[in-house]
């Protein structure tokens, strides 16, 4: 047995990862991962490297197990294409497991911005195979419509008013509805990816296929910048000595206008301006050293 399909054997024994006991609708689904805690980065890096060197499959699947939140929060993204969020899911789930065999750990990158690619990349093969469905028939009065109307009109040319309500009565569905599905089935397939020309790529769906407004990837770089200016900034001032900070705040921190030169700070301080520019070379390179601990 390959480790792929040896992981996914695995998972399917839901307690062996502490996993809630079988759900039976997809909301049920969803509060149980969401419960599921997450990895610390040491705990995150220890699975990996147990998977990786020794192929420990309950390690694997602790990594797994931890990121399938982040796997319904993708899917949500994909919702308007008429697709069920439990097969969403499904196919994100499969994207997960692959970037779980793939991950390094020595890279430095966290386990959750790898398997982004790998679950996206998953639910947009799905998305395009079912691409064709989507735009034809999705709901049930639709699926009806499709398979009637065609042997149903007696023509190739527009229905006229009186058919499409002798269609609506014997189908039983809305008049709209007829409306809705002779104009889908007269449209051509659209290519969800856009085609070369003249060495430019044509404007395609795939280019909105997502709504980035909420991207995890976004989300999560947004976050690490707000903490870095705010908490961790505020941590590697509080590590510098009196002058020291003075000089940084003064120089780099200052609002336009306000900041002050190496030769004003000289004056303040009584020393040389080139004793300044030595001091504030120092407070950086620490405070710099602070926040690489404070972004781990």
């Amino acid at each position: 047995m390959t480790t792929a399909l040896a992981l996914t054997s695995s998972l399917q024994s839901p307690a062996r990862f502490n996993m809630p006991v079988p759900v039976g609708n997809l909301d049920a689904y969803i509060q149980a991962v969401n419960r599921i805690p997450l990895l610390s980065p040491e705990e995150e890096s220890r699975y990996a490297r147990d998977f990786r060197d020794n192929n420990d499959l309950d390690a694997a699947g602790k990594l797994v197990m931890s990121h399938l939140r982040l796997v319904v929060s993708i899917s949500r993204q994909y919702l308007g294409y008429g697709l069920p969020q439990s097969d969403l899911i499904q196919e994100g789930n499969v994207g997960l497991m692959k970037a779980v065999k793939r991950f390094d750990p020595d890279r430095g990158v966290r386990l959750v911005s790898f398997a982004m690619h790998w679950v996206k990349a998953e639910i947009h093969e799905y998305v395009l195979r079912n691409w064709r469905l989507v735009k034809i028939a999705t709901t049930k009065a639709q699926r009806k419509l499709f398979f009637n109307l065609r042997s149903m009109k007696t023509g190739s040319g527009t229905l006229s008013d009186a058919e499409i309500d002798a269609m609506a009565d014997a189908l039983d569905v809305k008049r709209s509805d007829v409306v809705e599905m002779e104009t889908r089935l007269s449209g051509g397939d659209v290519a969800l990816e856009g085609q070369m020309d003249d060495g430019e790529e044509e404007f395609a769906p795939i280019a909105y296929l997502s709504d980035e407004h909420d991207e995890p990837t976004r989300v999560i770089e947004s976050r690490r910048r707000d903490a870095l200016a705010g908490d961790g900034l505020r941590a590697a001032l509080d590590k510098l000595d009196a002058r020291s900070r003075r000089i940084v705040e003064s120089r780099w921190l200052a609002e336009e206008g306000e900041d002050l030169t190496l030769h004003d700070l000289a004056g303040e301080f009584g020393v040389s301006a080139e004793r300044i520019r030595q001091i504030e070379s120092a407070a950086l390179k620490k405070m710099r050293g602070t926040l690489a601990e404070f972004r781990a």
